[in-house]
């Protein structure tokens, strides 16, 4: 049989395809990226008899191709980040197939819509995966009414995602609310029709019109047309996939380049590389999160010198190269991460994914990736990393031009490793020199800059940097440092205006650039948090023998005549203590960018 189009077939034969395995999806397709709102949307365009495009399918046939290239089922059970991978299955002995060339994201929504479930992190939460986070919801539509003529969503037909409780709440207000993938039970007319007189429903015209509708569109019309493509060369078929799939959801350059990385890779890259980017996201709390695009990169910067997202750097001979030394890479990446999580930093404070990258490296060329966490061993690297790491986030060195920093970086550890005459260490003085003449991209410190920094509030994602540099001197290695306030937050935010003499006192204490900002905070051993608690400062150093230069906690003051005096740790002396304190900071930060 030749290419070309076949007799269009209804939803219901397309999902009987799915369900029976006949339609599979190659490796080089995406993961589903369609959201709950375009679902939606598409269910709603079936019910107006929109057409919904072509699709194309390849027809596997010979042996060869079911033995070396890879194929994956449909997703059923949707879960945003935790379960977005396409089952596997092994095809080597399966009968011939259909695989979903064109058109996946439309059938895998229909799929889900009439067989599944979607799960979406809910908005002001955590990324755990539980159902009070990211509760699982199955489509629904409201048989009561049509939506009313202007509209957001754009729709006629009300289909939504709902959990268990919205479901339960809409149905209690009186509104009937169909579950989608039960119309799947009504494969003759006749049994609808008795559904609908059992529900009471033959009054209800919108209700009972609907209904029918919906098993019309899925079991009756052929709304499935597709262009069959029978060729068994997989690289033909590489090359149709990259010209059809701009259609509904655009298949983004990272995408194609992660479609070619998989068709060219031997083993199975769909699974290794969201495997590593799984095992990353176990790291720290809350977990590290990366994407392929960062693997892909990661690739590209540890072998090649042309390390921009570009097609032909993703070609055969370089992919082979990722896949031969892919334990190595795996192996580096995770305990880059696990050591940055060593060094106190989660997902939050490392907003610039890519300042990992020059790490894994270093880690990968210099051979370490087995010894790097060990806590003895390594230890100027870790504190070089740290101190590099930290003046790179706060400078905003990975802002922008990305590719020509991780560029000229490789490029400078890659002398150091070159450099026969030393025992090689991470070479951030070299990096300091590389990047000194660059006004946007230097690591050195002003005074204004030092004074914004100070500034910078106990959640903002700079604030752990910023402490980490002070702290410079805490081991990270082996203790779990909180950011913790000098004197308690309680006392401030509880504050009220009676407890002041003046409007310029009560002011300054409740202004968070004041008590909630650098100044008034410290790294401090997550044990000795805890007991802290709301301990005002004064009674918690004198109760606790607290080093003060160690904590750069202010002692010895200078008044306006250069004369000493004892810093005050009452809350009375606040103003004082902040000045104290600020000339403390301003110190150390400077002596940590000389």
């Amino acid at each position: 049989m030749s290419s070309g189009f076949v007799t269009p077939i209804t939803i219901k034969d397309a999902i009987d395809n799915i369900v029976s395995r006949n339609y599979l999806l190659p490796a080089i397709q995406r993961k589903f990226v369609w959201s709950s709102y375009q679902i939606e949307v598409l269910f709603d365009s079936i019910m107006r008899s929109y057409p919904i495009n072509s699709f194309m399918f390849w027809e596997v046939k010979e042996n060869k191709v079911k033995n070396e290239f890879k194929f994956y089922q449909f997703l059923t059970e949707y879960r945003q980040f935790f379960k977005e991978d396409n089952p596997d299955i092994d095809t080597k002995s399966n009968p011939d197939f259909k695989a979903v060339i064109d058109g996946q994201q439309r059938l895998t929504s229909l799929y889900i819509g009439l067989k599944g479930s979607y799960a979406y992190k809910l908005p002001r939460k955590w990324w755990y995966n539980n159902e009070e986070n990211i509760p699982t919801r199955h489509l629904y539509l409201n048989l009561s009414n049509p939506l009313p003529d202007e509209n957001e969503r754009q729709m006629i037909f009300d289909f939504q995602f709902l959990t268990k409780q919205e479901f339960e709440k809409k149905f209690a207000s009186g509104d009937i609310w169909f579950k989608v993938n039960d119309i799947l039970k009504f494969e003759k007319t006749n049994d609808l029709d008795n559904f609908i007189e059992e529900s009471g429903w033959l009054s209800k015209t919108f209700t009972k019109d609907t209904i029918r509708q919906l098993r019309k569109v899925i079991f009756e019309d052929k709304l499935i047309n597709y262009y069959l493509e029978t060729t068994q060369e997989i690289d033909t078929v590489l090359d149709i996939f990259i010209r059809t799939n701009s259609g509904g959801e655009p298949l983004s350059f990272s995408d194609l380049l992660m479609s070619i990385t998989t068709a060219h890779w031997k083993s199975d890259a769909r699974k290794e590389i969201p495997d590593v980017v799984n095992k990353v996201f176990e790291i720290g709390n809350p977990g590290f999160l990366i994407s392929k695009d960062f693997v892909l990169k990661t690739c590209l910067v540890l072998f090649n010198d042309n390390i921009k997202f570009q097609v032909k750097n993703f070609d055969q001979s370089n992919v082979i190269v990722f896949e031969e030394n892919w334990d190595r890479i795996k192996k580096s990446i995770i305990e880059a991460f696990t050591l940055l999580s060593n060094l106190g930093f989660n997902n939050h404070s490392l907003r610039a994914k890519n300042a990992a990258i020059p790490i894994i490296y270093y880690i990968y060329h210099r051979g370490i990736e087995n010894d790097i966490n060990s806590p003895i061993k390594h230890k100027e690297d870790k504190l070089l990393i740290r101190k590099w790491l930290c003046l790179s986030l706060l400078k905003g060195v990975f802002g922008s031009q990305s590719d020509t920093v991780l560029t000229s970086i490789k490029k400078v550890i890659r002398a150091e490793l070159a450099d026969t005459n030393k025992q090689p260490t991470f070479p951030l003085d070299r990096i300091k020199d590389e990047f000194k003449a660059n006004p946007a991209k230097n690591l050195s410190f002003d005074d204004d800059f030092i004074e914004g920094l100070l500034t910078t509030q106990k959640d903002a994602s700079d604030c752990f940097p910023i402490l980490s540099l002070i702290y410079s001197h805490l081991n990270f290695g082996n203790q779990d440092y909180h950011k913790d306030h000098l004197h308690p937050a309680s006392y401030f935010y509880n504050s009220k205006r009676a407890n002041y003499q003046t409007d310029e006192d009560f002011k300054f204490y409740t202004d968070p650039t004041n008590w909630n900002s650098i100044l008034n905070l410290q790294l401090l051993n997550g044990t000795l948090n805890q007991s802290k608690l709301d301990t005002p400062l004064k009674d918690w150093v004198a109760s606790n023998n607290i080093d003060k230069i160690n904590q750069l906690i202010p002692d010895i003051g200078k008044d306006e005549n250069d004369m000493d005096f004892n810093v005050s740790l009452d809350i009375a002396d606040f103003k004082t203590f902040l000045t104290e304190r600020k000339k403390l900071l301003v110190g150390q930060l400077k002596k940590m960018v000389v």
